[in-house]
């Protein structure tokens, strides 16, 4: 298992871990299987998404937050961060990828991201690589 350290920038942001993870599938060594790629995080998770036109990024942090207000006076948990811990629970904690001949099998389009609604901060990302 590989270990990722990142740090965002932003309270909600995708940051593009695609060439991160693509290193730590060839570092396995693994030609053929499935890597899980994990954020341990109750206020983050991992998206599969278009990577080619930042807008997309932008307009699924933007749709999340009206949908999931921040500041919505019905929250309980005092820290502040219920509108996080909402989106982390919609977008969820993890994705799994076929690797083929040593990469992820993406999309044209398709890159993976972190998916951070509680930043900035650092974070960190699991990913398991299963031979198969």
């Amino acid at each position: 298992m590989v270990v990722l350290e990142v740090r965002t920038t932003k309270r909600c942001q995708l940051l593009e871990i695609t060439d991160m993870v693509t290193g730590a599938i060839e570092e396995s060594g693994v030609k053929n299987g499935i890597a899980v790629i994990y954020a341990p995080h109750t206020t983050a998770g991992i998206v599969i998404n278009e990577n080619a036109d930042p807008s997309v990024e932008q307009d699924i942090s933007m749709k999340l937050s009206k949908v999931v207000d921040e500041r919505d006076p019905d929250y309980r948990h005092t820290e502040g961060n219920s509108d996080s811990h909402i989106k982390a629970s919609i977008v969820g904690p993890s994705q799994s990828i076929i690797i083929q001949n040593g990469r992820p099998l993406l999309g044209t389009w398709q890159g993976i991201f972190l998916a951070e609604f509680d930043g900035p901060r650092p974070r960190k990302v699991f990913v398991k690589v299963i031979e198969g």
